[in-house]
């Protein structure tokens, strides 16, 4: 059978070229839409405007929660920022969307997008920049309120940069820089989710390609608001009794999953995955002799948590490859793409 690593990293590089921090994301959905339908399904955006897939109608009758419809969730929605306000000097005062911290992001390359769809370069620098210049440089706590944006434009005043068409409110997306080095690690900004993504997208299409139709009715969510917190909360088809999230599993002290796994998340910050989805995975990870690890994630909550907190009556889990340095600049490895795939085969039959 077909391996489909290296399928799913040519469309995890593409998503990841294309800039969607919260409320900025027409052009990632409009991208999945069309690789959708390329592949034989028929894709819709929500009116939220994420994408919604059923992937296979399911071959067994349902008598139990466990052989029910399930929908797989990932999001597109990546960190970014948006402009809060342009300084006397022509520099712009960020706001930002989502988790970006101000340390991880310091000294990277933005792009700002207006409201007429120009696209203004800069690099996000902690004011007063110039270490030789500035006594209290290393003492500096990194907060939005101390750090800016230095267009690459020849701007001084606030004039000149309204001048360019940049007002409050416009979009800051910033650069992912992704690599894929020959030992098979995977770097880039965003991973969350965007590598997830690409392997729910490889699995719509070894369905396809191998002509498999799972007993189960299996449907793919890709959100667009999971960044702030209610990505998840609609567009749920009626008959779906359980909800995997296939985002990212975290790397670090105290936790056990690598760079190479597919994390099983018991618990986040949230409580508890259901037991006997967890009993399951774990199961059709050992069946498939997969790598894996169980993990609980205590600063971690997902489309999944926002669903359940909006009230819908499904059983739910998380899974994903390992992601180092979440929220900064981050970093997996092709073996845990592979094995996050694989759990997926085995788990959905």
């Amino acid at each position: 059978m077909k391996d489909y690593t290296e399928y799913i990293l040519e469309q995890a590089q593409k998503l990841l070229s294309i800039d969607s921090p919260s409320g900025y994301t027409r052009n990632v959905t409009d991208w999945l839409l069309e690789t959708y339908s390329e592949m034989g399904y028929q894709p819709q955006r929500t009116t939220k405007g994420g994408v919604l897939v059923q992937i296979s109608e399911g071959t067994k009758a349902v008598t139990d929660p466990s052989e029910g419809p399930i929908l797989l969730t990932g999001h597109v929605d990546t960190l970014g920022a948006m402009v809060s306000s342009i300084t006397d000097r022509g520099t712009l005062k960020l706001t930002p969307l989502g988790g970006m911290n101000p340390n991880n992001a310091e000294t990277e390359n933005c792009r700002i997008i207006t409201r007429e769809g120009k696209t203004y370069t800069g690099t996000f620098q902690l004011c007063n920049a110039s270490i030789h210049v500035n006594g209290d440089y290393n003492d500096t706590k990194r907060t939005y309120k101390d750090m800016e944006v230095l267009l690459d434009e020849l701007v001084s005043t606030k004039e000149d940069v309204k001048s360019l068409g940049i007002m409050t409110g416009d979009i800051v997306c910033f650069d992912p820089r992704t690599v894929i080095t020959p030992s098979g690690f995977i770097k880039s900004r965003f991973l969350d989710d965007k590598l997830s993504t690409a392997i729910l997208i490889g699995y719509a299409k070894y369905l396809k390609d191998e002509n498999i139709t799972p007993s189960r009715r299996i449907y793919q969510h890709i959100t667009v608001f999971e960044e702030v917190g209610h990505g998840g909360c609609g567009s749920i088809p009626k008959d779906v009794t359980e909800m995997l999230a296939v985002d990212m599993g975290c790397v670090g002290e105290g936790l056990e999953c690598t760079e190479c796994q597919v994390s099983i998340c018991a618990k986040d910050s949230r409580g508890p995955s259901h037991y006997d989805v967890v009993s399951a995975l774990i199961h059709a990870a050992r069946t498939a002799d997969v790598d894996f690890a169980v993990d609980v994630y205590p600063y971690y909550g997902s489309d999944v948590d926002a669903a359940l907190s909006a009230g819908v009556d499904a059983r739910h889990c998380l899974i994903g490859p390992g992601v180092y340095a979440s929220h900064g600049y981050e970093r997996s490895h092709k073996k845990g793409v592979k094995n996050t795939f694989d759990l997926l085969k085995s788990y959905l039959g």
